[in-house]
């Protein structure tokens, strides 16, 4: 019997079942974190000191494979923040206690992000004027 993650049961007919790959996650020996996080461009100067917390976090961490692949790399200049990613392996495939690994990892790269001075980026634009029209104040002469 197939069946979905919510239970419902699934069908396939013989004629498309013998043309596809079956993956049986219950074969499984870890499962994936692959997480993109953002910082914000103002903490460039950290970025390359929080990959390295980031790192060794995961390395002292009890719950991820160590005998698997992990990699902590800045990888892109996005719209509104500089993104690194994570990629590592749980030692648990049980679905529940991979969410509570996973959340317990994301909540200490959040810390690591705020103990070194930086935080995590949201959208944002900044608008540069060479000049105002007449008649408006800036912010600054307002005050």
């Amino acid at each position: 019997r197939i069946r979905t993650f919510d239970k419902r049961p699934l069908y396939v007919p013989n004629s498309i079942f013998t043309s596809i790959a079956v993956e049986n996650p219950s074969r499984m020996l870890n499962r994936r974190i692959y997480e993109t996080i953002g910082v914000r461009y103002q903490d460039a100067r950290v970025v390359h000191e929080l990959m390295e917390k980031v790192r060794v976090m995961l390395r002292n961490h009890p719950e991820i494979d160590q005998e698997q692949t992990m990699i902590v790399n800045f990888n892109a200049f996005g719209a509104s923040s500089l993104d690194f990613f994570i990629y590592t392996f749980t030692k648990t495939t049980d679905w529940v206690y991979f969410h509570e690994v996973k959340q317990d990892i994301l909540l200490k790269v959040m810390d690591i992000i705020h103990e070194s001075g930086a935080d995590c980026a949201f959208p944002t634009r900044t608008l540069h004027l060479d000049s105002l029209p007449e008649g408006v104040v800036s912010g600054q002469q307002a005050q």
